[in-house]
């Protein structure tokens, strides 16, 4: 991906034919998370995009991102006075949480500088995890082993951190993704469900939408407003979002978050992930419960959807007698 690639190695080179054209490098991560939640850092598009930039002065531009098999993710990665860098990762095996292999080229000004297979394994128990990344790296330029080397150690730093402060939560709804869809991208009943067991939003304004925004409170049992404002950036129909949080309107930004809808055996797998803006305001949020009201939460959406889905059931039933 463009992350892996300091931009000086590529700009400018020329084609080289000697030796070391061709190299196998593995790279190996003791990470402070959960098997599942590493997967989710490695593999869903707004995770990969808070920890694609190798250092503060890289900018990545995600063009598209579609983390399926056959899918691909193609960015652009900037820096100040140098042509853009164009990534594109194509997905060949996607095995959660265990295995990932995709394809990487890598070119500049219209000549290809590099192509890669790239394959990551990931393993372990409880609240750690291991991932271990092997890169056939083909070299198209000069010195691109060295830049891949600290591309990818860079990357896979920033990887294993943002890993150590991201929230993930799963829910299987018995319906269909497009109910659940729906339910989740209707103005009307998000805010019927959306926050835990006993609170309630008051809208201000909504726009389902890439691009569009949520501004609204959200209201405690005791009374207590907890302003909140969600910027969609990202909207594939029935797939995923990604947006994200802030306190209050215009506020400082607290989360990058998705929600992804994958169909299982006609349910649908709902995956709610969150990555805080710093390791303290994630030790914060799992200390005041985060994972269980997030988890009552997905509750309130599973009862919601049900509950049009029997309506709807009685209505088809009327209709038809």
């Amino acid at each position: 991906m463009t992350s892996n690639e300091p931009a000086g190695n590529l700009i400018g080179a020329k084609p080289d034919q000697r030796a070391g054209r061709f190299a196998t490098l593995t790279f190996e991560r003791e990470v402070a998370a959960p098997a599942p939640v590493l997967w989710q850092a490695w593999t869903a598009p707004a995770a990969r995009a808070v920890w694609a930039a190798p250092t503060p002065a890289v900018t990545v531009a995600f063009l598209e991102a579609d983390t399926r098999v056959g899918g691909r993710e193609v960015s652009l990665c900037k820096v100040e006075g140098q042509p853009d860098i164009r990534c594109e990762c194509g997905w060949l095996e996607l095995q959660p949480p265990a295995w990932s292999v995709n394809y990487e080229v890598i070119s500049s000004a219209g000549a290809t500088q590099s192509a890669a297979l790239v394959t990551a394994e990931i393993s372990g128990a409880g609240e750690r995890s291991r991932l271990v990344v092997t890169v056939q790296l083909s070299s198209l330029a000069e010195d691109m082993e060295a830049g891949y080397r600290q591309g990818f150690g860079a990357g896979l730093d920033h990887l294993a951190g943002v890993a150590g402060r991201t929230l993930v939560l799963q829910r299987v709804i018995a319906a269909p993704r497009s109910l659940v869809w729906s339910a989740w991208m209707n103005p009307e009943t998000l805010p019927q469900w959306w926050g835990p067991d006993g609170y309630s939003c008051r809208t201000e304004r909504i726009d389902l939408r890439a691009g569009g925004e949520w501004v609204f409170d959200m209201i405690g049992p005791d009374g207590t407003v907890f302003p909140n404002h969600h910027r969609y950036h990202e909207v594939r129909p029935e797939e995923r979002i990604g947006y994200t949080l802030h306190w209050g309107e215009n506020g400082p930004k607290h989360a990058d978050a998705w929600a992804a809808f994958e169909e299982q055996d006609g349910a649908t797998r709902v995956t709610l992930g969150m990555v805080m803006n710093t390791a303290a305001e994630f030790h914060e949020a799992k200390g005041f419960g985060a994972v269980e009201l997030g988890q009552q939460t997905l509750g309130k959406l599973e009862r919601c959807v049900l509950s049009r889905q029997a309506a709807s059931a009685v209505g088809t039933g009327a209709a038809e007698g």
